[in-house]
């Protein structure tokens, strides 16, 4: 039997190095390729003596030259935080589009599998709520926030029609928040801004009221549904994301909880087309992949904050 390979693009980023792990645990051998403008090698550090991985430090958005078989191609391959794709916003776009089609395009020459990583961002500032894959969205599409959000709808579009049009086998995921270690300290999402400011004794800052809402998908459960989206024969796209939800100001108590800390919270205006609300409906994840979060929020954030307790600490 043909031993199977992966290329994961976007392999030293956060989600991008857990998958990374998973498949090297699942006896693949993984070429990673990042151009490391978000990510960083120390998440793959412990990979330096695995023979079955390779790393190639490249920009997607120039051709892909990859020598031998390709069983698969998973597609991580752009910043997504909006302190890094507010500025990055060329890149962004440009890695949503150019980037993505280099890797349909490389799929297709070596008879390979795709998956997208799309976001839960594709739905905008919903008007439907839970969302479900079949809502078109409500999407500024020249807001400052539509460098991420239109270039992930291109993306969708552009692998369906490779699809339709070239025959490629493709899937698509739909990520809500996801959390976990290897998260970026400075990367602006709630989750590390929150959890540092908590371990620092900073005020933590909160958005607008703080009502909006979030759900948060601890990073071992999104793994596994991608690992199950790729293997399975569903073209359409799933939702990825737990369909626990909270407030922002919840969240922000249960950090102060988890951490011990006291600290005072600062409210801020609530950005651009900020969504006031996100939640999955993950009725298809259910039916078509049989999966659904495994990892209670509790325990995610406790082995989170461990984590992030180690890098505070060490002044990274």
């Amino acid at each position: 039997m043909t031993e199977q390979r992966a290329v994961i693009l976007g392999a030293a980023g956060f989600i991008g190095s857990h998958l990374t792990d998973r498949f090297l645990a699942e006896g693949w051998r993984v070429l990673g390729v990042d151009n490391l403008i978000t990510g960083t090698m120390r998440n793959l550090a412990h990979l330096e003596r695995e023979p079955r991985f390779e790393f190639l430090e490249q920009d997607v958005c120039l051709p892909l030259q990859v020598a031998g078989s390709v069983t698969a191609v998973l597609d991580f391959a752009s910043p997504a935080s909006p302190i890094d794709y507010l500025e990055k916003p060329f890149e962004t776009m440009h890695v949503g589009s150019v980037g993505v089609e280099n890797a349909l395009k490389l799929c297709e020459a070596k008879g390979a599998r795709f998956l997208l990583s799309s976001t839960s961002e594709v739905y905008g500032d919903p008007l439907e709520h839970p969302q479900r894959e079949t809502y078109w969205g409500n999407v500024n599409p020249i807001g400052p926030r539509s460098v991420y959000d239109e270039a992930k709808r291109f993306a969708e579009a552009i692998t369906m029609a490779y699809r339709r049009y070239r025959k490629v086998e493709t899937r698509v995921a739909r990520i809500f928040n996801t959390y976990g270690p290897r998260m970026r300290l400075d990367d602006g999402r709630v989750v590390p801004t929150l959890v540092a400011q908590a371990l620092r004794g900073e005020p933590l800052t909160v958005f607008g009221d703080g009502l909006q809402t979030r759900s948060f998908c601890y990073v071992d459960d999104n793994v596994e549904g991608m690992w199950r989206l790729l293997r399975s024969d569903y073209a359409e796209p799933v939702n990825i994301g737990n369909p626990l939800e909270m407030t922002i100001r919840a969240f922000a108590d249960a950090v102060q909880r988890h951490v011990g800390s006291h600290c005072t919270i600062e409210h801020r205006p609530l950005p651009q087309d900020d969504p006031r609300v996100r939640r999955p409906d993950i009725t298809r994840a259910r039916e078509v992949l049989g999966w659904e979060p495994q990892v209670g929020f509790d325990e995610g954030m406790d082995r989170t904050i461990a984590w992030f307790r180690e890098q505070v600490s060490s002044g990274r």
